[in-house]
């Protein structure tokens, strides 16, 4: 392990080096991220704080993926939104490789809560007589436990491929995070190996879950034809909106992680789409498109609104 480097810091060169654009960019993601932290906070709260919610699997899972969601937005955005007004942005060595890890950590984390909820939902329409005894407290604690042993897992393996590669200069990141790719151009030695490990690390999880999450949808969606006209609808639209998640987030991974380490000018904006994009409207995907959740905040309002008064 290449541990004692040249290089001690790193230079982010962000979305872009222009002072004007720099600005906007930082008021455009200040606003993204506010709104991914109330949005997603407000997921949180309600769940925790509705009995029916809290007891219902689906929600449950929900309830992590928001808070991952919010892990993952924040180990990205808040450098992002403050580097663009420096004139020159540096990341220390050890910082950039936690940013690797918790990147990684959290959207990983965030695969896995979705194929999770995958399964919750085939369950539920395929199997809604035997869904209460498949899906107890127990099987969902399990289930986002090895999530989250699943993801750590992930993490450490991309930590082991960064502390591998030697770094002796130039120390510019053409990007605004640090992460494999833009290192892997980086290193003073032949990443040939280390590339062909991310894609079948990186890559292989993305194509992989991308593919298990559709069979499983095409799965539930064939087998709506046998529900009621209510029924079919209430289930299509639960889908619906989990189909929108998944496509949002995986197709932009796995542009980006499976393919060789060649750096594209519109790698920086795809990234922006499923780092601080996906974080941003999955509250909005979820909660516009659900009855139940919309039902729960109103009376999470409702409730803050008359203690205020009775104070």
């Amino acid at each position: 392990m290449h541990l004692n480097n040249n290089v001690t810091e790193f230079i982010l060169l962000g979305l872009t080096q222009d002072p004007l654009k720099k600005k906007f960019v930082f008021a455009i993601f200040l606003v993204f991220y506010l709104g991914t932290l109330v949005g997603n906070l407000l997921i949180i709260t309600t769940i925790k704080t509705s009995r029916t919610l809290e007891s219902s699997p689906m929600y449950f899972f929900l309830f992590y993926l928001s808070l991952s969601d919010t892990c993952f937005s924040t180990s990205i955005a808040p450098r992002m939104i403050v580097d663009a007004l420096l004139k020159t942005a540096t990341i220390s060595f050890s910082e950039c490789i936690i940013q690797v890890f918790s990147l990684h950590y959290f959207g990983c984390l965030e695969i896995f809560i979705l194929i999770i909820m995958a399964a919750d939902r085939y369950v539920a329409i395929c199997k809604p007589l035997h869904y209460t005894t498949i899906m107890n407290h127990r099987v969902c604690s399990i289930l986002v436990a090895v999530a989250w042993v699943g993801s750590c897992v992930h993490s450490l393996a991309q930590i082991f491929l960064a502390l591998s590669l030697p770094f002796c200069g130039p120390n510019v990141i053409d990007h605004y995070l640090c992460d494999l790719q833009p290192l892997l151009k980086l290193a003073c030695a032949d990443t040939h190996m280390v590339n062909l490990l991310l894609v079948s690390n990186s890559g292989a999880i993305c194509t992989v879950s991308f593919v298990i999450l559709m069979f499983s949808y095409v799965i539930i969606l064939h087998s709506l034809r046998n529900h009621s006209a209510e029924g079919r609808r209430k289930a299509l639209s639960t889908c619906v909106s989990h189909i929108i998640v998944v496509i949002m987030f995986f197709v932009p991974c796995i542009f980006i992680y499976t393919r060789p380490a060649t750096t594209l000018s519109m790698d920086k904006m795809i990234t922006v789409f499923y780092t601080i994009g996906t974080p941003l409207f999955n509250p909005l995907i979820y909660t516009l498109r659900n009855v139940e959740v919309k039902n729960a905040m109103k009376k999470l309002w409702s409730k803050n609104l008359i203690s205020d008064d009775k104070k």
